[in-house]
């Protein structure tokens, strides 16, 4: 191997190009250039004929100059800028470290960049990253760092393309998961959803460890690279569910061990692979959480109900395990029998009693009350109740039972006739009203209707809720009982005596009252007599003296023309009064109204408008009427 010589030669010298078997190196500083050579080629510097050098340069051989050139470079290693290859350490300190790569120079790096291995010496091959061949100073620029990155960065590519396992180092802990140096000097990020298959509470636990990863994202523009274990997990998972699955027939019976618990229903690990037993598999009876069945980690027999070997999905029971409650049912049970349970049910129409763990029976809302009005079950009972029941039906084999309450309790229409004779007096509550009438409770499960005809004597009510409202009491008098059809009649006004007896005294045909016009229409007016009587006097009959019509809100003297007690109508009339000229009669009449005004004072104090009081005082003034008048005779 022939050695190679480094010189500095004026410019002049290289200009005339007249040494012979001297390659000129093309880079110069100002005035001079930096020559290689062979040793065996150098003669000294009294040898050279510099006069020739400098009068015999036209006759260098330019063609050989250049071959000798081309043949020097060929001597050099050959790459570009950009470059990642492999150097020589020539030396090394604490400051810096020397790399030939084969190049008319040697590169330096900074010592800094090759700590992170403490045996580097002398003669060790390293990758470098050529930044520049030459920087300002002259200098070829080399990194062994970028070199490293650059060659972790093809390997995280590799890795990430053909699916490779790779081995990290956890080195902290951050939001959400955990930081993963691979390769050395690649920092990658590891969620916490991505460390296993089961839920981690602790990321501590895994923190300066050594694991073994998946790349499973990379974004090359952020230089951002997501690595998973649990990956690897999954694959091994799925390795033994594909073995443990193949060996799986429905109706087998396996051990397994509760890994979680959701409302739905509980996971459960069968060695390697996880299938589900449904909330309505767990138990023969109802429960409202799987927790109240079993437990995280306890170890559980469970059946297999079915599977899916694509979808890798089992389904598991657990109930399946015992016999059937219904199968268990007391065989001498029988419909009319009582038994006692728990409501663990409600509905609207219903609820449901679990007469034993398994076995339901159901209490329509039409047989908890006697009653005949709608209501719902959560009138009656509510969930956890603790109830006795009749059986009403009982089908085994379709696994259904009714049951009855109200059966309990006798039925009060049994004996209605006795109890709520025609013409006895009660005291009911308003339920509910129609446009007919109110429906009244006198007791549970005995209900009956008080036409609006018979709420009152005088006052005509287009609506029962002019007259009471819902949940008030009232006094009622049975009109007629049905007994079959389990109906009652009944009135209120019938509790009062029927005041038109007395009316029919008071207003007698040509009797004079003063009244009040409180409405008006095409055929008439409706006049508001004494005692809260209203007549009606037609529009002919309401011209006064003046010839002038009487108006609304008017109040005038007006004559009964008409009275009948059966269709409780008053037909009054004031141009009657106009037309009466006998002054005798006219007073005589005076009198007689008079003395009819002093005597049904009576009744104004003691009735009311709606009811006229008590009957006791109206029967007793009506006598004393009836003696005033004999007597006036």
């Amino acid at each position: 191997m022939q050695s190679r010589l480094c010189g500095r030669f004026p410019a002049k010298m290289i200009k005339h190009n007249s040494l012979t078997k001297v390659k000129p190196t093309g880079r110069g500083h100002k005035n001079n250039f930096f020559i290689f050579m062979n040793y065996k080629d150098v003669k000294p510097l009294e040898d050279f004929d510099w006069g020739a050098i400098d009068n015999n340069s036209e006759k260098t051989n330019q063609a050989e100059l250049e071959q000798q050139s081309a043949a020097y470079e060929k001597t050099f290693n050959q790459f570009t800028e950009q470059e990642v290859i492999e150097g020589t350490i020539v030396s090394i300190n604490d400051r810096e470290a020397v790399v030939n790569i084969g190049f008319k120079s040697d590169g330096v790096i900074p010592a800094s960049e090759l700590r992170y291995n403490p045996d580097f010496k002398a003669g060790d091959k390293i990758e470098v990253f050529v930044e520049s061949q030459e920087d300002a100073n002259g200098q070829l620029m080399l990194s062994h760092k970028k070199a490293r990155i650059l060659k972790s960065w093809e390997l995280v590519n590799k890795a990430y393309e053909n699916q490779e396992i790779i081995t990290g180092y956890v080195k902290s802990r951050t939001k959400g998961g955990l930081i993963v140096t691979v390769f050395d000097n690649i920092e990658a990020f590891l969620p916490g959803s991505q460390i296993d298959v089961k839920p981690i509470r602790d990321y501590d636990v895994f923190v300066d460890k050594n694991m073994e990863f998946k790349v499973v994202k990379i974004n090359h523009e952020y230089k951002n690279v997501v690595v998973s274990h649990k990956a690897l997990i999954e694959d091994e998972i799925e390795a033994q569910k594909a073995e443990i699955i193949s060996h799986l027939e429905k109706g087998q019976v396996l051990e397994g061990v509760v890994k979680n618990i959701t409302s739905y229903g509980v996971f459960i690990d069968l060695g390697g692979v996880d299938g589900l037993i449904h909330i309505t598999d767990l138990s023969w009876g109802r429960i409202s959480h799987p927790e109240e069945i079993v437990h995280l980690d306890e170890k559980i027999n469970v059946v297999i109900l079915d599977f899916d070997e694509a979808k890798r999905r089992i389904a598991l029971g657990l109930k399946q395990l015992t016999p059937h409650p219904w199968d268990a049912l007391d065989p001498n049970l029988k419909e009319g029998d009582h038994v006692k349970g728990k409501v663990v049910v409600l509905a609207d129409y219903g609820a449901f009693v679990e007469v034993v763990p398994g076995v339901e029976g159901l209490i329509h809302v039409s047989e908890m009350s006697w009653s005949q009005h709608l209501r719902s079950a959560q009138d009656f009972l509510k969930v956890g109740d603790e109830v006795e029941a009749v059986i009403l039906t009982l089908d085994r084999e379709q696994r259904k039972m009714s049951l009855g309450i109200k059966q309990l309790m006798p039925d009060p229409w049994l004996a209605i006739a006795e109890k709520y004779p025609v013409g006895s007096k009660h005291t009911a509550t308003v339920r509910n009203f129609t446009n007919f009438g109110i429906f009244v409770e006198l007791e549970e499960g005995v209900d009956g209707l008080i036409h609006i005809s018979d709420l009152s004597w005088s006052k005509k009510i287009k609506h029962p809720a002019e007259f009471t409202k819902i949940g008030d009491k009232i006094d009622v008098v049975v009109l007629e009982v049905d007994a079959e059809n389990r109906r009652l009649s009944l009135g209120h006004k019938q509790l009062e005596e029927n005041p038109w007896d007395v009316y029919e005294s008071i207003f007698t045909v040509g009797s004079v009252h003063q009244g009040t016009i409180t409405s008006m229409n095409d055929k008439g007016a409706t006049v508001t007599l004494p005692y809260g009587v209203e007549g009606f006097a037609p529009m002919r009959h309401l011209e006064k003296a003046d010839k002038s019509r009487a108006k609304n809100g008017e109040t005038l003297d007006f004559k009964v023309i008409e009275f009948s007690k059966e269709s409780k109508k008053i037909i009054v009339s004031h141009s009657r009064i106009n037309q009466d000229v006998v002054e005798n009669e006219g007073h005589a009449d005076d009198n007689k109204e008079r003395n009819t005004k002093k005597t049904v004072k009576k009744i104004n104090d003691t009735l009311e408008k709606t009811t006229l009081g008590d009957l006791d005082v109206l029967a007793n003034l009506k006598e004393e009427m009836e003696k005033a008048n004999e007597g006036d005779k």
